[in-house]
């Protein structure tokens, strides 16, 4: 309940923008109650003047899961999306890509993974990317998914630690650990792009770096 007074407020804060209206006209005599609700009233006017995009982006900042603190604190998350493919193609690619890695350096993985989702010149699902070449066996963009090794998650703890990132991460949390990295390589290994891309963090064993836009000109 709480959650949603606060979407409503910061709507109505947003509609100040958009909207000029003058003091609420309340007639003289009238009771506390009858104020209020002419109050609430200009307020839901004034929510219905916004553009449908403010009043998306408003609810979507009142509902963005918080990333817990903790490994106890993200173990209390309930798992809902278990059934989904595209979360057990991310929690797969958290457990063998980063599940040695302290929680820091598992949700960045996440995060490089859904921002290549997201940047338009690699596949368009989580399990497009995490797969990308691996048909072929050649130019794996995540090693595991062809250097051969069981896919299987035996360690159950960062098993169920990758799922919980997953659920998080899909829920959409914020991705504030590495600056729209889209890449990212363990720190004993010096491949050619890492001299081109432009570096964005340093979590645990990894170095991350975002690839630079590409404009394209007629």
């Amino acid at each position: 309940m709480q959650g949603h007074l606060l979407s409503l407020s910061a709507m109505a804060a947003a509609a100040v923008s958009f909207t000029v209206s003058g003091p609420v006209a309340v007639a003289a005599g009238t009771t506390y109650q009858e104020h209020l609700a002419a109050a609430l009233m200009t307020e839901r006017e004034a929510i219905r003047t916004l553009p449908p995009a403010v009043l998306q982006r408003a609810a979507a900042t009142a509902e963005a899961p918080t990333v817990p603190m903790t490994r106890r604190d993200l173990m209390r998350q309930q798992v809902t999306l278990a059934g989904n493919g595209e979360f057990q193609c991310l929690q797969q690619a958290i457990y063998h890509e980063a599940r040695g890695e302290a929680l820091a350096g598992q949700f960045a993985v996440a995060e490089v993974i859904l921002n290549r989702v997201d940047a338009g010149n690699f596949p368009g699902s989580v399990c497009g990317v995490v797969n990308q070449g691996a048909s072929s066996g050649r130019a794996c963009q995540f090693s595991y998914a062809c250097n051969g090794s069981s896919l299987s998650m035996g360690e159950r703890g960062a098993r169920e630690l990758a799922a919980r990132i997953s659920q998080v991460m899909l829920s959409g949390a914020p991705r504030e650990l590495t600056d729209g990295a889209t890449h990212f390589h363990a720190r004993h290994v010096n491949p050619r792009w890492a001299r081109v891309y432009e570096r964005t963090a340093q979590i645990g064993a990894h170095l991350f770096y975002r690839q630079p836009v590409q404009v394209t000109s007629n």
